[in-house]
C-alpha cells in the first residue's frame, strides 16, 4: 500500500475537511464557480493536463478540469503521468501498489500496470519513484470525487527524451487506450508574473498544437520551468491518435492568492478532446 506522504501538507489530512477542501476548489474564483453536475453521456475528454501544488494555490485551476471530467461518463481506468521531483528511483518508473488518501483506497489497474513493465521496454516497476512524490497523490483525491472509485496507473517520469516518451506513449496508447490520460504539471516556478505566464504561453501553445517535440524545444530553449513538461509529452504522445484537439481551460498563479506577483508559480488546465 502506497501511503499518503503530503496529507496535511499540500491538502486536508481529515476526510471531511478535505471534501470541503475540494468544494471550495470548485465554487470559489478562481475555481469554475460551480461543482459539477451530473455524470452521464459520452466521455469526449480523453486526457487533461492538471498543476499539482498545494490546494490552497492550485486547486482553483485543477477545478475547471475535473468539473468537465465529473460530468461525463466515467473511465474504468486512470493514468496520471507525472515529473519525479525526488530524483529517486527509476527514470520512467511504474507503480504497482494501491493508494490510500484520506477519501480511501485507489486500486492499482495491476493488468494494465503488469503489461506496461513487461512489454514497455522504457519502463521499469519501482515503488521508490513513488514513495514521496506529491504530483500523483494530490491528483487522487479529486479523482475520487468525482469519480469514486477507479483503476490507477501510476507513472513518474525523470528524463525528458523524446523518443523515450514517444515510446512510453506508444504503449499507453496500446495498453491503456480505453484510460483517461493526465499529465501533472506545474508552469513557470518562482519568476515575475509576467515573465512567468510569457513563457509558459509558448509552452502552452505547442501543447494546443499537440506537439511534443516543439514543447520539449520551446521548454529547453526558453528556459521554461515547468516540471511535467516529459509528462505533457508523453501524454500528447499517448493520445494523438485519438484526440483531434486541445482546450486552454484556466491559467493562473500563485500570486493570485498571495498577493505577491514578483516570484510566483503558474498552473494550468488543458483538455484533450476526442
Amino acid at each position: 500500500m502506497r501511503e499518503p506522504a503530503v496529507a496535511g501538507l499540500f491538502y486536508p489530512a481529515e476526510r471531511r475537511e478535505l471534501i470541503r477542501q475540494i468544494e471550495r476548489c470548485f465554487v470559489q474564483p478562481p475555481g469554475p464557480g460551480e461543482l459539477p453536475g451530473k455524470a452521464g453521456g459520452e466521455r469526449d475528454v480523453l486526457g487533461a493536463v492538471v498543476p499539482h501544488a498545494g490546494y490552497v494555490y492550485s486547486g482553483y485551476y485543477a477545478a475547471h478540469v475535473y468539473r468537465l471530467l465529473g460530468e461525463q461518463a466515467k473511465p474504468e481506468c486512470v493514468v496520471v503521468l507525472s515529473p519525479n521531483h525526488t530524483g529517486a528511483g527509476s527514470l520512467i518508473a511504474v507503480s504497482g501498489e494501491d493508494w490510500r488518501t484520506p477519501l480511501g483506497v485507489v486500486r492499482c489497474d495491476r493488468e494494465r500496470v503488469e503489461r506496461l513493465w513487461r512489454e514497455c521496454s522504457v519502463v521499469d516497476l519501482d515503488e521508490s519513484a513513488h514513495r514521496q512524490e506529491h504530483s500523483i497523490e494530490v491528483q487522487l483525491p479529486f479523482l475520487q470525487y468525482i469519480y469514486g472509485e477507479f483503476r490507477l496507473v501510476a507513472i513518474t517520469i525523470a528524463l525528458a527524451e523524446l523518443e523515450m516518451l514517444r515510446e512510453l506513449g506508444s504503449c499507453l496508447s496500446e495498453i491503456c487506450g480505453d484510460c483517461l490520460v493526465l499529465a501533472s504539471s506545474d508552469f513557470s516556478h518562482y519568476e515575475p508574473a509576467e515573465m512567468a505566464e510569457a513563457k509558459d504561453r509558448l509552452a502552452i501553445e505547442a501543447i494546443l498544437q499537440m506537439d511534443e517535440a516543439e514543447l520539449l524545444r520551446r521548454v529547453e530553449e526558453k528556459g521554461i520551468t515547468s516540471c511535467g513538461h516529459a509528462a505533457i509529452a508523453a501524454a500528447i504522445a499517448a493520445l494523438k491518435g485519438r484526440a483531434s484537439k486541445a482546450e486552454l481551460l484556466s491559467y493562473g498563479n500563485s500570486g493570485e492568492v498571495t498577493g505577491d506577483h514578483s516570484s510566483v508559480v503558474a498552473y494550468a488546465g488543458i483538455v484533450f478532446r476526442r
